[in-house]
């Protein structure tokens, strides 16, 4: 067999049943329903009641996994989701592993806020290219970060469309559909202390009254500051991400037949498809899912397999952004080339 690829073997979500939507977003953040799904980009999300946490969500989407492979035959669990967690330094990806029985597997984490999807494929599928013994490798994402964003503080309004799930995703060597092609990231570090949650962290450790709830949230420093430098920036970077991460797989821009995006409003996506001569039917927009953190762009692809807007050969970017601030894409050959 040849084993100098690595394919994605199955991608599974997982949702909580709670829907809310845009009037619920609408309601609790004083801001027009309609400005909500038109300018936030988000109809409807999920929410995770308090006792499901961010460990259930991971293990639910690695348990839909399980129907394809025995657990016993994982040889590695990683975790890429979001940083908040059930508990504050904690070992996610060792409670997935245990719950699902890969008693085979070791464990670890990736953390780069919601960029850690699309490049956890890269890290790992040169792991598994070195090392003889890693052929199968389960990768989840879990975000429940709608509870660190309060709807009534306006700073933190551009993370208004955050949704709560999961998403796992099946790493085999040798498989032969959905080859794990070239990564390309940027980063730009001037923004990496905009958004924070500020009370949490050795700088307020000492410092008890950071304890209560808003300083435990999510926040963004200087909202205007960080737009005034985000926005000319931003979009050339999601472009020269997709265009690098095609050319590093031996592929031209123009070959690209998909893109599965981290949520975003669809005017930006809009102008993305464009810019690469595509159109809607070519991604998948987010608007009821909200942003997963990191599970995007695998929602994205499992939804766009689902309604048939992926075949055989065609070159699909991943594409992925975090805080901080880091945009990052990988390019997948869907399918079985012929």
């Amino acid at each position: 067999m040849d084993n100098n690829f690595v394919g994605i073997k199955d991608i599974q979500i997982y949702v909580p049943e709670t829907v809310q939507d845009s009037r619920v977003i609408a309601e609790k953040s004083g801001i027009p329903c309609e400005t909500i799904e038109q300018k936030f980009g988000i109809k409807q999300r999920h929410k995770a009641g308090p006792d499901e946490h961010v460990s259930d969500m991971a293990i639910q989407a690695a348990r839909k996994i399980l129907a394809g492979i025995d657990p016993a035959d994982l040889d590695l669990v990683v975790y890429c989701g979001s940083e908040y967690k059930d508990y504050y330094l904690f070992n996610l990806a060792a409670k997935v592993q245990h719950a699902i029985g890969a008693k085979n597997a070791n464990a670890f984490e990736i953390h780069s806020l919601c960029s850690a999807g699309v490049l956890s494929l890269n890290i790992l599928k040169s792991m598994m290219l070195c090392n003889p013994e890693l052929r199968n490798v389960l990768l989840v994402s879990s975000s429940k970060e709608t509870d660190l964003v309060a709807l009534d503080n306006p700073r933190a309004r551009f993370m208004f469309n955050f949704g709560d799930g999961a998403a796992a995703a099946l790493l085999v060597k040798g498989h032969p559909a959905n080859r794990i092609l070239g990564t390309h990231m940027i980063t730009d570090g001037q923004f990496a202390e905009d958004v924070a949650c500020y009370g949490v962290g050795s700088r307020n450790y000492y410092r008890t009254e950071t304890l209560d709830y808003p300083q435990r949230n999510l926040d963004v420093r200087d909202p205007q500051s960080m737009k005034e430098r985000l926005d000319p920036v931003s979009l050339n970077n999601f472009l020269a991400v997709i265009a690098k991460a095609a050319e590093k797989s031996g592929y031209r821009a123009a070959d690209i037949k998909f893109i599965a995006p981290i949520f975003m409003k669809r005017s930006i996506l809009t102008h993305i498809l464009d810019h690469f001569g595509l159109t809607e039917d070519n991604s998948f927009i987010l608007e009821d899912y909200g942003h997963c953190q990191s599970a995007d762009a695998y929602i994205a692809l499992s939804e766009a397999a689902r309604l048939g807007r992926l075949k055989d050969g065609d070159l699909a970017v991943m594409l992925g952004a975090g805080t901080g601030y880091t945009w990052a894409a990988t390019a997948i050959l869907w399918g079985i080339p012929s």
